[in-house]
């Protein structure tokens, strides 16, 4: 464990770093939908992450969101090279790299790294959550009235009816403020830490959520599907929170 997560800090450092080298300076946009941005720097960095992976780690798996791949051996590593492309794109400084291992299937290890601030987020199953070297744990709010949430909205959104508008004005009638900052990762390290005290979001993929899951169970919160059951880093919907407004949380959900 402790090579896997070093290799990990190390592959996020110096993935955040190139893409700090390039920020504000993006030239080659691509779209893999009408609204959903691909850019050279997500590339470069997937490159950078997965080659080393596969050169320490050759009987591993490796599922990326760029060049995808399969599952299928004991331990698999879900990349997320640049989560927040389009504020990347844009110079919009929120932005990051995502890295989990999981061991049949469950999540074991994940590092999530903010170059914008220098902010290394890492997890391992049993040992905390941890911010550049200080243990982290969620909040304490007890209301949903009181508390500061975050959520996002999928690439579907123009054509899709369950595109989380409905959701979203709910919530911002019963909670303090929401933010739609662009990068489910950092939402999740936001939150592990205290920053915020809830989050939900549909139709992300598991390089998305799976290290910001642990992140935030280890930190003492709570992660479940939008119906309370078993969170599944393979499945469409996520909520965490810092267990004390869950039930709260659900209560709009379903409504």
């Amino acid at each position: 464990m402790e090579k896997f997560k070093e290799i990990a800090i190390d592959l996020a450092k110096a993935s955040g770093e190139m893409l700090m080298g390039g920020l504000g300076t993006v030239k080659d946009i691509g779209h893999k939908g009408e609204i959903d941005l691909v850019t050279e720097a997500d590339r470069r960095s997937e490159k950078l992450i997965v080659g080393r992976l596969r050169s320490a780690f050759p009987d591993h798996s490796i599922i990326a969101e760029e060049s995808g791949g399969e599952g299928g051996a004991e331990y698999l590593w879900l990349v997320d090279p640049l989560d927040g492309t389009t504020n990347y794109a844009h110079g919009f400084p929120w932005f990051s790299v995502s890295i989990a291992l999981l061991k049949e299937g469950e999540p074991i290890l994940g590092v999530i790294y903010h170059p914008v601030l220098n902010e290394l987020f890492w997890v391992e199953k049993g040992k905390g959550s941890w911010l550049n070297g200080i243990k982290i744990f969620v909040s304490r709010t007890p209301e949903l009235s009181s508390s500061f949430l975050a959520t996002g909205f999928p690439y579907d959104i123009r054509e899709s009816k369950a595109n989380n508008l409905d959701h979203f004005s709910h919530f911002a009638l019963k909670a303090l403020a929401i933010r739609r900052a662009g990068s489910a990762a950092l939402d999740l390290a936001y939150l592990a830490c205290g920053r915020f005290d809830g989050f939900w979001e549909l139709k992300l993929h598991p390089w998305d959520m799976a290290a910001g899951f642990l992140l935030v169970t280890e930190a003492g919160g709570m992660v479940t599907d939008f119906k309370g059951d078993k969170f599944n880093p393979f499945g469409k919907e996520i909520l965490a929170s810092n267990g004390r407004i869950h039930g709260q949380m659900l209560d709009v959900l379903n409504r």
